[in-house]
């Protein structure tokens, strides 16, 4: 999206005569009014006014963006406007706001809201950038002035796209995370700051949740002096045939940048081998993985594929059980809670449909990772047994849950793995049957059968974890709200992170039904903690940050109430001593208070968007909270020295 589109110099106020934050809206949307983008002022307004009452849109440094997708909106706009004395809008940092951004969005225009607030976000962060709209007096000069921001936006981007020359050495590089948001382009960016320093070119594919960016070309990897793959799911390694390759989790890509690029200028690295008939995805390593390695990449893989079907499917049955909420249930008909109302059931239909993929999916796509091709099929199969609950001399048994697809995953990957052995000595002329009748028919038939009975102790074990988990009370409950919330900021995002969330997730399954999972809102009030901590510790202790760092806290709000934990990982990678320690002192807090209080959470993500869904709103909200200032007022009193932190930019396209 180019924002310079949305951006009409008819509608633009370059001198506000409001003087407070509704006056100010007011004499917005009578511009949109006036100018036939808006055809009803009370019906936008009252968007706007919704929106600013979950949380204030004046972002702090200046800015504020109130925004509202709306049947009012006849066609997607962008006012801008201009306070030459400052206005008190609420922001979150206290101070008066002087640049004003209101998004009005058509109820049929999709995302186009969201996708405004991040392009306008990706300009607003550059240095000097709000301070140039603050001294435009015209409409030209606002465009203008947005022009030469994306002027060199592209510069940057062709540098990265230019053809590569002689005079530096030559490395490639792929980074991907399994959520495809934060780590994939800040191990993008660091690895290119790296490799400058260095003398060294490094061109990076980034592997994110909007696909393949910069994909590397065959010229670039055969010219290259060796392959980095900072990557936590699988990532297409065929092409890397015979080049020297160094495979190490997406984390490193961002804290170990100049130890990779030495290992490939040293010649350290393995020269990697592709398998035999390999052509697309696979997670193989240059590098012998250790057993955990190994287990953490497969497993990553097949969350990454899962957490999508987690989400959606997840907050739609929530929404479902809100619905019979707020409409009301008979005590009764309790048992048909979220099936009640007709309105809900649709809701807990379509929920139910995108939740039954979820073990199919992560079964699947843990085959995937060990198997490639051939084991897709197998762990699909796996996951819907896991699901079923069938075992032998019991078709209709207990379902084994997350457990149980996580074991079948792994299982079918080895088998099929096993399969590929025993068939490697067949003819060549019936090389072109494997794929489509020996893989898949072996497969299947020894990864059901298989299931049948790891169907078993698995089914048991769910069982008695979930009994486990529905009785905890008091200190228990306490204890492991802690140890969940605490594990979110130890690393934030990275393999302690992920096994929080992934636990998380797993008890969610089995207590939607009855109102959601402790485990779950545990797990996403300690996510959100430290982001929010930064935030604190940049309004609280000012000067023992620099200007950018304090900006960064600023971002840090958004990205704490999103619940994305990773936005405080370059104050936790400049500073690990103060900065760690500190955000797990406060995120165990929040989840044991959480645990605590026994709130329930029926949503696996979303973080202040799904704050209803939690069967203490305000409460939990407090307690995220005061995880937050413990965390922020320890980090702030431990900081002993300024640190450089790197861009933002790319972060902001998680927003």
């Amino acid at each position: 999206m180019k924002i310079q589109d949305l951006l009409r110099k008819d509608v633009m106020i370059l001198d506000l005569k409001a003087t407070s934050k509704e006056a100010v809206i007011d004499e917005m949307i009578t511009s949109l009014v006036e100018h036939g983008v808006v055809t009803d002022f009370d019906t936008f307004k009252q968007g706007i006014m919704n929106r600013e009452a979950q949380t204030s849109t004046g972002l702090g440094d200046g800015i504020a963006m109130p925004h509202s997708k709306n049947a009012a909106v006849k066609e997607a706009t962008v006012l801008f406007a201009k306070s030459t004395a400052g206005v008190d809008y609420e922001a979150l940092d206290g101070q008066p706001t002087y640049l004003f951004f209101m998004i009005a969005a058509p109820d049929g225009a999709n995302d186009t809201h969201l996708a405004a607030l991040a392009e306008l976000s990706k300009y607003l962060l550059k240095d000097g950038f709000a301070d140039q709209l603050r001294k435009v007096t015209t409409a030209d000069e606002v465009i203008a002035t947005f022009n030469a921001a994306e002027e060199d936006n592209k510069t940057k981007e062709e540098v990265k796209a230019a053809p590569v020359s002689d005079d530096k050495p030559l490395i490639v590089a792929v980074t991907a995370c399994t959520t495809g948001i934060a780590h994939t382009y800040m191990a993008e960016e660091a690895l290119i700051k790296q490799g400058e320093e260095m003398g060294v070119t490094v061109r990076v594919e980034t592997n994110g949740a909007s696909g393949v960016g910069n994909r590397l070309t065959t010229d670039e990897i055969a010219r290259a002096k060796g392959v980095i793959v900072a990557a936590d799911k699988a990532v297409e390694m065929a092409r890397f045939d015979g080049k020297q390759l160094v495979s190490r989790p997406v984390a490193d890509g961002i804290k170990k940048t100049e130890e990779l690029i030495n290992i490939i200028l040293d010649g350290k690295a393995d020269t990697y081998k592709a398998a035999a008939g390999s052509s697309t995805e696979e997670n193989e390593s240059s590098e012998k993985l250790s057993l955990g390695a190994a287990f953490y990449k497969h497993l990553m893989s097949g969350v990454s594929q899962m957490l999508p079907f987690v989400i959606g499917g997840g907050i739609m049955i929530a929404l479902a059980f809100l619905i019979d909420n707020i409409l009301g249930v008979p005590k009764d008909q309790l048992s048909n809670l979220g099936t009640y109302h007709q309105a809900a059931a649709y809701f807990k239909t379509i929920g139910n449909a995108a939740f039954g993929f979820m073990l199919p999916i992560l079964a699947g796509y843990i085959a995937y990772s060990i198997a490639e091709k051939p084991g897709l099929v197998a762990g699909f199969v796996a996951g819907a047994i896991a699901s079923s609950g069938a075992a032998w001399g019991n078709l209709e048994g207990t379902p084994s849950g997350f457990l149980g697809a996580l074991v079948g995953g792994f299982l079918a990957g080895w088998l099929v793995n096993l399969v590929k052995k025993a068939c490697a000595g067949l003819p060549r002329s019936l090389e072109g049957i494997k794929s489509i009748l020996l893989y898949p028919l072996l497969g299947v038939f020894l990864t059901g059968f298989a299931m049948l009975f790891v169907n078993i102790p698995m089914a048991a074990i769910n069982t008695g974890l979930n009994n486990f988990l529905g009785g905890l009370q008091g200190a228990s409950a306490v204890l492991l709200g802690a140890i969940l919330g605490g594990m979110m900021a130890i690393d934030m995002g990275g393999p302690f992170n992920k096994a929080a969330y992934v636990f998380g997730t797993g008890t969610l399954a089995a207590s939607v039904a009855s109102g959601g999972s402790v485990a779950m809102a545990s797990v996403m009030a300690g996510g959100m903690v430290p982001p929010l901590a930064v935030f604190v510790a940049t309004l609280l202790f000012k000067n023992k940050f620099t200007e950018e760092e304090r900006n960064s806290g600023l971002t840090n709000i958004i990205m704490g109430l999103s619940f994305i934990t990773e936005g405080a990982i370059p104050f936790g990678a400049a500073d690990p001593a103060r900065a760690i320690p500190s955000f797990v002192v406060g995120s165990a807090v929040a989840g044991g208070l959480v645990g605590a209080f026994g709130i329930k959470l029926m949503a696996p993500h979303g973080g202040i968007f799904v704050i209803a869904l939690t069967s203490a709103p305000i409460l939990y909200l407090i307690f995220v909270i005061i995880g937050a200032i413990v965390a922020g007022v320890l980090f702030g009193a431990l900081k002993k020295e300024n640190f450089n932190l790197y861009r933002w930019v790319y972060l902001l396209r998680s927003l």
